[in-house]
C-alpha cells in the first residue's frame, strides 16, 4: 500500500489480548442496529457514590447535599446517595436524607457481606421515598480468580446468601426494592451471568410491580461499542421474568467510547443508564449523563432532565467534585459553541441570518422556529448561553467572522468588499500580536484604519 507508510511500533502490543480472546460473545440475531431510540431512558446520576469515590478530595456534607438537591432540581428521579457501610461520612450523609421527594428512589450501594447489609438498611430507616438496595460483586473469571479466589460455584453461593440477607433485613420495608450488579459483566461468560441473574430475580420474586434492578457494567472498557451491544442484547432476550426486570447499564470510559457504548446499549434493551453528570469516575470516567441527555434533545427527543440553565449546573458541579470541566467538554465546554476558523464563521454566520430570515417568514419567535444552522447541532439560547462567543477571531479567522462581530457588537455593517479589505488589516494585526482579537479591538481597529 503506497498510500500507508506506516511502520511497526516498537511497543509490545502481543502482550494484549482481543477480548474475543477473554471472555465468548454469544452468536446472537442483532436487532439493535435497526433501532432508533425515541424515548430516554432512566438516568440514574451515581455522582454521590461512585463519581465521589474517584475523587482526590471526596465531597463533605454539604457539598454532597448542596449536588443531591442538584440533581432533583433539574429532574433526576431515581439518585445513587452513597456507600453508607464505606465510611461514617457517608453514613451519615444518608441517614439525613429524610427530606426526599416524594417522587425520588434513592440507591445505597452495599457488598455481598451481611454486616455491611445490614449497615446500609439502617443508613435508609428513616428514609419514607423508595430506595433501591443495590448489591454488586466482581463476577469475571480475572476478578474471581485474583481477587475473590473463589470458583464460580462459591461466588455464587456467597451472592445467593446476601440476596437473602437482604430479603430478610428488609421484610418488613415496603418501600425497598432491589437491584444486582454483576461487576465486570462484559468480561464474565455469559452463561454464568445470566444464571447468576435469574436466580437473583427467583430470590427476590421480581414482579412487574416490584421489579428487580440488573444493573451490567462495562466497568472496565475493553470492547467496541458493538460488543457491548451485542452483550446486552443477549441478556435482553435471555433473561427470566424479562417484564419483571429493568435492565440497566454503567458504562465506564477506558477506551473513550463510553457515550457510543451506552447509546448502543439503549438500543439494545436497556431501559436505564447509570453515569455522572459530567462523567466524572476512575481512570477516564464514568459515562457522560449530560452528553447522552443532550445528543437526544439534539435528535427531537425530550431528555427528562432540564439543562436549560447549563452553566449553573456546570458551576455546582465544579464547586462540589473540585474538578474543572475542559473547554472542548461537549455541550457545557466553553468553547464548544465557538469558532475561530474562517469557513466555520461564514457558515456560522449565513446559517444564523438564514435562521432569522425563516423564523419571521414563518411568523414565529426565532426560538420556537426549528434549528438548523451549520456547526450548532444546538441553539446555545436552550442551554442558557448567549450568542456572544459564538464567533471569535484569531489568526485563523476570515472575513466573515470579523464582519459578524462588528455588526453584532457595534452595528458596523461592512459591504463585502470592505470586509475582504478589512480582514487584510485584521490578519496583519493577528499575526504580529499572536493572539484572539476582542470586539472591542476590532472596532478601535476599524476607526484606526478608516479614520479619515
Amino acid at each position: 500500500m503506497n498510500w500507508n507508510r506506516q511502520q511497526p511500533s516498537p511497543m509490545p502490543h502481543h502482550r494484549y489480548r482481543s477480548v474475543f480472546d477473554r471472555v465468548p460473545v454469544v452468536p446472537i440475531e442483532r436487532d439493535w442496529p435497526n433501532r432508533r431510540t425515541t424515548t430516554a431512558p432512566l438516568w440514574v446520576p451515581v455522582d454521590l457514590r461512585d463519581g465521589n469515590q474517584a475523587l482526590a478530595e471526596p465531597m463533605d456534607p454539604a457539598r454532597k447535599r448542596r449536588f443531591f438537591d442538584l440533581l432533583v432540581a433539574i429532574g433526576y428521579k431515581e439518585v445513587e446517595v452513597g456507600y453508607p457501610s464505606a465510611s461514617q461520612t457517608d453514613f451519615d450523609f444518608v441517614r439525613r436524607l429524610t427530606d426526599v421527594p416524594d417522587d425520588v428512589t434513592v440507591v445505597v450501594f452495599t457488598p455481598a457481606r451481611r454486616a455491611l447489609i445490614e449497615r446500609t438498611l439502617e443508613s435508609v430507616r428513616d428514609i419514607r421515598t423508595p430506595v433501591v438496595v443495590h448489591l454488586y460483586a466482581a463476577t469475571a473469571p480475572l476478578w474471581r480468580d485474583i481477587v475473590l479466589r473463589r470458583t464460580r460455584e462459591e461466588l455464587t453461593d456467597l451472592i445467593l446468601r446476601a440476596a437473602d440477607d437482604i430479603l430478610e433485613l428488609s421484610q418488613d420495608r415496603d418501600n425497598v426494592r432491589f437491584q444486582f450488579s454483576p461487576e465486570v459483566f462484559n468480561l464474565t461468560e455469559p452463561d454464568f451471568v445470566l444464571d447468576l441473574c435469574n436466580r437473583l430475580t427467583t430470590r427476590w420474586d421480581a414482579t412487574p410491580d416490584r421489579p428487580v434492578v440488573l444493573n451490567l457494567p462495562a466497568t472496565v472498557e475493553v470492547a467496541t461499542p458493538n460488543v457491548y451491544a451485542d452483550q446486552i442484547e443477549h441478556m435482553h432476550k435471555s433473561l427470566d421474568r424479562r417484564e419483571s426486570v429493568i435492565l440497566s447499564v454503567h458504562p465506564h470510559n477506558d477506551r473513550g467510547t463510553g457515550i457510543a457504548c451506552a447509546e448502543l446499549a439503549v438500543l439494545a434493551g436497556a431501559q436505564r443508564v447509570e453515569g455522572c453528570v459530567f462523567g466524572n469516575g476512575e481512570r477516564t470516567g464514568n459515562v457522560d449523563l449530560a452528553t447522552l441527555a443532550l445528543n437526544l434533545y439534539t435528535q427531537g427527543v425530550d431528555p427528562m432532565i432540564d439543562f436549560s440553565d447549563l452553566d449553573h449546573i456546570r458551576a455546582t458541579v465544579e464547586y462540589c467534585t473540585r474538578l474543572p470541566v475542559p473547554a472542548r467538554h461537549p455541550y457545557v465546554g466553553d468553547l464548544v459553541h465557538t469558532a475561530f476558523s474562517g469557513t466555520h464563521q461564514d457558515a456560522i454566520r449565513k446559517g444564523l441570518a438564514e435562521h432569522t430570515r425563516r423564523a419571521a417568514e414563518a411568523g414565529v419567535p426565532e426560538r420556537d422556529h426549528p434549528w438548523d444552522v451549520p456547526y450548532l447541532p444546538i441553539d446555545p439560547a436552550d442551554l442558557g448561553r448567549t450568542y456572544d462567543a459564538v464567533i471569535r477571531v484569531n489568526s485563523q479567522s476570515g472575513k466573515g467572522g470579523i464582519g459578524y462581530l462588528l455588526h453584532a457588537e457595534y452595528g458596523v455593517k461592512l459591504t463585502p468588499d470592505e470586509e475582504a479589505d478589512f480582514a487584510r488589516h485584521v490578519q496583519r494585526h493577528t499575526d504580529r500580536t499572536g493572539r484572539e482579537t476582542t470586539a472591542a479591538e476590532l472596532h478601535a481597529l476599524y476607526q484606526q484604519v478608516y479614520a479619515s
